[in-house]
């Protein structure tokens, strides 16, 4: 899937939004150690940028050289370009050995995978019986009833057709996903837990944000410009009627599975 994101790595870099503090904290609480972190899926690093903070070292792969390139440089971070098939062998190669993980995390990208091939890997590599495994999702952003009405409009019928089929885990916010771990200590299920993060955006950084979708390029590839001057109008009406310098806070829902792996 990383061919889908290639074209706009960029944009991805700057129009997705980060994440919360309060996310990294509540999975830092259920992690029995702090010392290896392997982030799955990591792009442009944002989730290993907050992860480097909080373990010793992070290992953290993608498929998508292009996108590692655009991903924050830090002493504690290694970055490690992968094929979207990896062996048991590969991964103590070039990751961690067996057992040895504190914590993988999955940011925005679990959706994606061959999920009985990568939980094997995972229950390879956590160590037993409290390593941690965390994925998480963030679904549409909500902005104002007036934004919100149009987007959800352009969402469910003009961009719909254009997404992958994986994506409707994505709207039913990982709560469908296989994720065969147990609860982790003071949790009476693997979630989804809800978190939110906000981010002030002007409606040209919100068009940006769309232009990232994986489903904007598909569409493009097809012919078809999702954001044409008629959708693009609607929103700036939308966007406008309230007033104000141009700048919203969009809030955008985060849905976590976490669990441990056991013996």
């Amino acid at each position: 899937m990383a061919d889908l994101f290639l074209k706009q790595s960029k944009q991805y870099l700057v129009a997705r939004p980060g994440y919360p503090e309060k996310l990294f904290q509540f999975i830092a609480s259920k992690a029995a150690a702090h010392d290896l972190a392997w982030d799955v899926g990591t792009g442009s690093g944002q989730a290993a940028r907050s992860l480097a903070e909080i373990f010793k070292s992070v290992v953290a792969t993608d498929t998508s050289q292009k996108q590692l390139e655009c991903a924050p440089k830090l002493p504690n971070v290694r970055y490690v370009h992968t094929p979207a098939v990896l062996t048991i062998p590969e991964i103590e190669q070039k990751l961690a050995s067996k057992s040895s993980v504190d914590s993988v995390t999955i940011a925005q990208a679990l959706h994606w995978f061959d999920l009985p091939s990568f939980y094997e890997q995972v229950k390879w590599v956590l160590k037993k019986p409290n390593g941690v495994i965390a994925a998480w999702c963030y679904t549409v952003p909500r902005v104002n009833n007036n934004v919100d009405t149009v987007f959800d409009r352009f969402y469910s019928i003009d961009v719909e057709p254009y997404w992958d089929p994986a994506r409707k885990l994505v709207d039913k916010k990982y709560s469908t996903i296989d994720f065969p771990f147990e609860p982790v200590s003071g949790e009476g299920s693997t979630g989804p837990f809800e978190f939110a993060t906000e981010i002030p955006m002007g409606l040209d950084d919100f068009f940006t944000y769309i232009r990232s979708w994986s489903a904007y390029q598909t569409a493009k590839d097809k012919g078809v410009e999702l954001l044409n001057e008629d959708v693009m109008e609607q929103f700036k009406q939308a966007w406008n009627v309230d007033g104000g310098d141009g700048q919203k806070v969009v809030n955008y829902p985060i849905n976590l599975r976490i669990g441990r792996v056991g013996n």
